[in-house]
């Protein structure tokens, strides 16, 4: 067996062999191999071909890529002090490799030779776009920039990715340096029994009596949605907002990173000759420039916000009129809301929280997808990072086609939110299919008191969600690396996958088989299910305002501000005014914690979201028009769209599943925003 378990690529990571101090020595050898191997092939003066080119170069940047994905996954959700110090050591040292490999102009010779060569033509349609991709991101990579240039850009490349790293550690930092202790049960009126045990049980694990509070979401959104003491909502909302701000220990302010990021990522496109980041991020998305961007997200608010002062309006009366609220505060949102929907549906998320406990959840998702797609879910065997994780195979026809674990419970030393990312790609290698693996991460509450896992509503769609990113990496039927999976793929069509799946979480016939009263095992009723379709548009018009706000913030930022002494809570306040019906205190710092635009991959593409969304209702609108749930149309998406990746425009992959481009219609019509309102100001 390999001594560095981060060198052993002949199957699973090995996560119970990985120390720390394994780190340093894998990278530092993978560099080495693959810079040698890009010695070797920019000096061998053969033809270039697929075989003798292409396939080292991607075995030997494949390497290196897998190994730092698994320390990079672990420094997500195992951070640890030695974690974070070795992560970050690391991060200059691959930024160094990525810049020198996109500014070799003997290794885009070779690419540009092979273009030229007489096989090229007969190249399928994979081949073909990773050699454009390849030259497209050489070009943006700086190679055709002059030699101090390219210097400059390399440094600037390194430390966003240093930035990028901190923005994020910070963040985390200042969310688990928070806790309350309560010895009062009082306080907690109106909090969910269940809630009440996790912090009592939080406490306990310190030696402590009482109850443990944290801004981890299984105890923060409770707080906010359920507790009646609105200083208690107050106390836990100020700490949120000011995380990674100026208000707390100077070495977790973001402010200072995220102007020294935005001057960067300015100077970055300017490099490379354009007029501003947003010009770049969009160079390799759908979306044409961010013009037609903002009038998008624009067009969709003017839509939207009627219903959403409609929503804000509802809200006020209620607060005063059944509450005695005088005045509606950013910490009384959430707990005015759900008296409302509890009044209003004679619901509330706890009551249906009790059906959906987590192993009927998890079946109930993996007979969705097989009815969809035609795969059988089954656990596995390998190696884990935490005792809470789990692993599982899929399987076509009896032949396993791909993994995932399963990493679903929030904690310390975990980043917030729920995401995928793949440990390995799919590729055929000498003949062998490699199947892909994924990660799929959330921050669920965990089991309690010898009873399983319960999940809101909320949380089996975002379950759903990933595991739509999941199978977009999964399920692929594309051989070459570069393309397979969710590689190669426009950004702002990513989410297409992940939001087309949420829909099924409201389909009857899905809910009947994932649901069972964690008490008597009863599925949902009929009369409960019904009053959750009335409310699925609740507030939708806010929901989606909100949402616009945050998307025309970030492309404003990276298009059109002062990165040098622009005010962005100044710009954000102006976006507010535009769109918004809710508008929070002065003291809030959103932007701080924004880890999307900052530190995820999303700066000036967090209109991904709104954008995917069409493509996504657009998409599930042929399912309904199928009857919902079924496998002709099942198949016919995963051949269209999760099967091809990146291997052909993701416009092109939606036009051969629903035989004409996206319209807006569908989306409108599932948010229940079709109506002309009368009465309504804008």
């Amino acid at each position: 067996m390999i001594a560095n378990p981060l060198l052993d690529f002949s199957g699973l990571p090995r996560f119970g062999a990985i120390k720390p101090e394994h780190v340093t020595p894998a990278v530092d050898a993978l560099l080495e191999e693959a810079r040698d191997t890009v010695a070797r092939l920019t000096a061998d003066g053969t033809p270039p071909d697929w075989d003798n080119f292409v396939e080292p170069l991607n075995d030997a940047t494949e390497r290196l890529s897998r190994c730092w994905g698994v320390v990079g996954h672990l420094n997500a959700v195992v951070n640890t002090p030695e974690i974070r110090e070795v992560y970050n050591a690391n991060i200059p040292k691959l930024s160094a490799f990525w810049s020198e490999l996109g500014q070799n102009l003997a290794l885009y010779a070779r690419f540009k030779a092979l273009c030229q060569q007489p096989a090229f033509a007969g190249y399928g349609a994979a081949r073909k776009r990773i050699v454009e991709n390849n030259l497209r991101d050489f070009k943006l990579s700086g190679a055709e920039l002059p030699e101090a240039q390219k210097a400059r850009f390399a440094e600037v490349q390194s430390r966003l990715a240093e930035l990028s790293a901190r923005f994020e550690q910070n963040v985390l930092d200042a969310t688990d340096a928070f806790s309350l202790y309560l010895d009062d049960a009082g306080t907690l009126a109106g909090v969910p029994e269940d809630v009440c045990a996790m912090l009592a049980a939080a406490a306990a694990q310190e030696g402590r009596t009482g109850y443990k509070l944290t801004l981890q979401f299984p105890c923060y959104l409770p707080i906010m949605q359920y507790a009646d003491d609105g200083e208690l909502r107050r106390t836990l909302y100020d700490a949120y907002v000011k995380r990674a701000a100026e208000f707390g220990p100077g070495e977790q302010d973001n402010g200072p990173i995220m102007r020294e990021k935005l001057q960067l990522n300015r100077e970055e496109a300017q490099l490379l000759g354009f007029a501003n980041y947003a010009e770049l991020s969009l160079y390799t998305k759908m979306a044409e420039n961010p013009a037609q961007v903002i009038g998008f997200l624009r067009d969709l608010a003017t839509r939207a916000r009627p219903f959403a002062l409609r929503d804000r309006a509802e809200l006020e009366t209620f607060a005063r009129d059944e509450l005695g609220m005088s005045t509606l505060e950013a910490w009384d949102l959430a707990y005015v809301s759900e008296k409302l929907r509890v009044a209003r549906y004679a619901f509330s998320d706890q009551e249906v929280k009790q059906y959906f406990p987590e192993h009927k959840v998890l079946s109930g998702l993996f007979q969705v997808v097989h009815t969809l797609f035609g795969v059988e879910v089954r656990p596995a065997t390998g190696e884990v990072w935490h005792s809470d994780v789990r692993y599982f195979e899929i399987l076509r026809a009896g032949k396993t086609i791909g993994s995932f674990y399963f990493d679903l419970y929030a904690r310390e030393g975990k980043r917030s939110g729920a995401w995928m990312d793949d440990a390995r790609g799919r590729r055929v290698k000498q003949g062998e299919v490699q199947t892909p693996v994924a990660y799929l991460t959330c921050n669920f509450s965990g089991p309690l008191d010898n009873k399983p896992a319960l999940f809101t509503h909320d949380e089996v769609t975002t379950l759903f969600h990933e595991f739509g990113h999941g199978l977009h990496h999964l399920l692929t039927g594309v051989d070459e690396l570069s393309v397979s999976g969710i590689n190669g793929v426009e950004w702002d069509a990513v989410e297409l996958p992940s939001q087309f799946m949420e829909n099924f979480c409201w389909e009857w016939a899905v809910l009947t088989g994932m649901s069972a009263h964690v008490d008597s095992g009863e599925p949902l009723p009929r009369a409960l299910y019904d009053k959750m379709v009335a409310a699925r548009n609740f507030q939708s018009g806010m929901q989606t305002v909100r949402q616009l706000e945050f998307s025309l913030f970030d492309m404003l930022l990276y298009s059109d501000f002062d990165a040098d002494h622009g005010d962005w809570l100044q710009l954000l306040d102006n976006v507010r005014q535009q769109v918004a019906v809710n508008f929070p205190p002065l003291y809030n710092r959103f932007p701080n914690s924004f880890g999307h635009i900052f530190a995820g991959g999303y700066a000036a593409g967090y209109y991904s979201y709104k954008w995917a969304e069409v493509l996504s209702a657009d998409a599930y609108s042929a399912f309904e028009e199928a009857g919902g749930a079924n496998a002709q149309t099942g198949e016919r998406f995963w051949r269209e769209i999760l099967s091809v990746g990146g291997s052909r425009p993701a416009l092109e992959s939606f036009r051969a599943f629903r035989g004409r481009d996206p319209q807006i219609d569908a989306l409108l019509r599932h948010s229940g925003m079709v109506e002309e309102l009368a009465g309504v100001g804008n």
